[in-house]
């Protein structure tokens, strides 16, 4: 899955709403659209002399047609997902074809690969019914081409799209057979994720290497463009294959595990008040408002700095550096439910509450990257000092 589009940038041409899903042509369709006019106008102009130059406005119908393909494959996609109110955010065409990016939802094996295997069946229906037309109607020159090329599109993508790994659809069938079978949709997703290599290395064997071990030399349209499929899926099965890692590390993270031990202070307490809580020994003082929320963080380094004859005169905000609104947890929350929550918070620090809303530990965004990436996180308490 793709990432929102940034702040202020805009992803592509909106074109509307289908049931109720945004649709965004995306801006690197039109440079696919170049390419097919360019590779295959040639093509037909040779084969079919009699459409001269309009042999190149055929070859862009062509591209819209795949493009078309593409849409229902999605569409069939975000259709079959809403019937178990998985709320899809939008469609988007693009350069790789089109994928369709869903909001948070929880799966299961089966739903899993309904929805995925609901895009390669929405093109094997195209293609079966322009044979259906192309059996039954006599039609004219130009409208049996692009009828033909699109019956032969859709079989394409069904049958590339059911191929056994990610980020294809029929990666969704491995990854949810191993899912199944180890109750594990991490090391299902991993499975497929190589399941999309080797299909990679499949493709690079059969299309490149094939040729050249039989002394042929290969076509250079195919190979461009055996080049930028083979590229777009390794990268597709390598963010798999890393999502899925990262998915198994899920359980580790924990508010309460990750956490280091701190106690709430109210905003109008001292100094004074925040050393005998133990804050410059290893204990961290959080400020709370007069609702009892966790507003602030004390500075460790700015507490110890300040004399012990001020010490029961200088406020405790005088030593704090702020948190971002809302940035406190559950000490009970862990894996996707705080990934996602602490995502839509601002500032590197959290506060950790009990049931009962008393401050019992502090998070910070390094703890839970370290446990997501197995990496150590920095030795200092307060990274940067301040609340970033």
């Amino acid at each position: 899955m793709a990432e929102p589009a940034g702040p202020g940038r805009r992803e592509g041409i909106p074109l509307g709403r289908i049931a109720g899903v945004p649709v965004v042509l995306a801006y690197s369709w039109f440079v696919i659209a170049a390419f097919t006019v360019i590779a295959y106008g040639p093509v037909l102009a040779r084969n079919n002399p009699a459409l001269g130059a309009s042999a190149y406005l055929v070859a862009f119908a062509y591209a819209v047609l795949l493009l078309i393909s593409v849409l229902v494959h999605e569409l069939a996609h975000a259709l079959t997902a809403k019937i178990y109110g998985w709320p899809t955010q939008k469609i988007v065409l693009n350069l790789w074809g089109g994928h369709t990016q869903f909001e948070s939802f929880t799966a299961s094996p089966g739903r899993s690969v309904l929805v995925a295997l609901a895009g390669p069946a929405a093109n094997f229906v195209l293609a079966g019914g322009a044979w259906l037309v192309l059996a039954t109607f006599s039609l004219g020159s130009v409208a049996e081409i692009l009828t033909n090329i699109f019956m032969w599109a859709n079989f394409l993508i069904g049958i590339f799209n059911v191929l056994p790994g990610l980020p294809l659809d029929g990666g969704r069938l491995v990854e949810s057979v191993v899912w199944k079978a180890t109750g594990s949709q991490a090391k299902g997703t991993v499975a497929a994720g190589w399941g999309g290599r080797i299909i990679v290395l499949a493709i690079a064997a059969w299309f490149i290497l094939r040729p050249l071990v039989a002394g042929d030399e290969p076509d250079l349209s195919l190979l461009m463009i055996t080049v930028l499929v083979g590229s777009f899926l390794w990268m597709g099965a390598s963010a798999a294959i890393q999502q899925g890692k990262l998915r198994e590390r899920l359980p580790l993270v924990s508010a309460a595990a990750l956490s280091t031990p701190a106690a709430g202070l109210s905003a109008t307490g001292t100094v004074q008040d925040a050393l005998a809580l133990g804050g410059t020994e290893g204990v961290s003082v959080v400020v709370c408002g007069p609702d009892g929320r966790p507003q602030g963080v004390v500075d460790p380094g700015a507490l110890a700095s300040v004399p012990g004859s001020a010490a029961a005169s200088t406020p405790v905000t005088a030593v704090s550096f702020p948190l971002a609104p809302g940035a406190y947890v559950p000490e009970w929350s862990k894996g996707q439910e705080l990934i996602q929550f602490l995502s839509q918070l601002e500032g590197r620090h959290y506060a950790v509450v009990d049931h009962n809303g008393r401050v019992t530990g502090l998070l910070t965004q390094d703890a839970v990257l370290a446990a997501m990436t197995r990496k150590r996180p920095p030795n200092d308490r307060y990274p940067q000092g301040q609340n970033r």
